[in-house]
């Protein structure tokens, strides 16, 4: 089975845009994957959009952190194609409907894998006006390794850790 990690970074903010309802409006700056068949994660650079949806069209199962209401919609820009149609899990989506509240990624890593994100999506709207690629590369490939770790540790588990309001530590049943 093929699953493939995924993220995206953006060119624009929301605010650029016209809000959060334009996301096929921001534009990738940089998309990574990781492939659980080959074991290698790829950078997409924006040209390479057609590439990389191609990708995630022969997953088994294309597994993210909001990318269903986040990633899928940018990449919407992009292509025609319905990827409501792809075998998707996204974690966010998951761990919400077990808590009942987004929670995000940084958070659930921290608490269950004790490792924090390297960056946020604003500094890398920032890295990409300042053209710096290769910073925006690394971070988004960091974010799809946690992704893919917060992942596997729900499958063996069946839960993820996160901190509630009060930073007390729950635990979130996850179905993978």
């Amino acid at each position: 089975m093929n699953i493939v990690y995924f993220d995206l970074e953006t060119q624009k903010g929301a605010d650029e845009v016209g809000g959060w309802g334009n996301k096929h409006l921001m534009r990738v700056s940089i998309g990574v994957t990781y492939s659980s068949s080959t074991k290698q994660f790829k950078v997409f650079e924006e040209e390479d959009m057609s590439a990389l949806i191609s990708d995630l069209k022969e997953a088994d199962l294309v597994v993210g952190y909001n990318i269903v209401g986040f990633d899928y919609p940018v990449l919407s820009y992009y292509s025609a194609f319905d990827f409501s149609g792809l075998p998707t899990c996204d974690l966010m989506v998951d761990i919400k409907n077990s808590t009942g509240r987004r929670i995000k990624l940084d958070n659930v890593a921290q608490t269950t894998l004790n490792l924090g994100k390297s960056a946020d999506g604003l500094l890398a709207l920032k890295w990409f006006e300042e053209g710096a690629f290769a910073k925006i590369a690394l971070y988004c490939k960091e974010d799809v390794r946690i992704t893919r770790d917060v992942h596997l540790f729900g499958q063996q588990n069946h839960f993820v850790y996160y901190t509630d309001k009060n930073q007390e530590v729950q635990k979130a049943a996850v179905p993978w």
